[in-house]
């Protein structure tokens, strides 16, 4: 598999690890790992604190857009 994001820039890199909310495979410089919220239901998604402080791969867009989610700022 290859980086989605590399491929947008024209580059050819193997992918390093899968988003967990998109699912798009990313390299080492397009991913972002740390804890993140877990979401539950369907839409409106409800975020929670994640309790069991896991690290997780997101992808640079879906990191933006989670951070971007005033509700992501009260959990985290």
């Amino acid at each position: 598999m290859k980086c989605y994001e590399c491929a947008l820039e024209g580059k050819d890199t193997d992918a390093v690890g899968i988003c967990i909310v998109c699912g798009r495979g990313v390299c080492k410089e397009h991913l972002i790992h740390e804890e993140t919220p877990v979401w539950e239901g369907n839409y409106p998604i409800q975020l929670k604190p994640d309790q069991e402080h896991i690290k997780r791969i997101v992808c640079v867009p879906c990191h933006i857009a989670l951070k971007e989610n005033c509700l992501f700022n009260e959990v985290c």
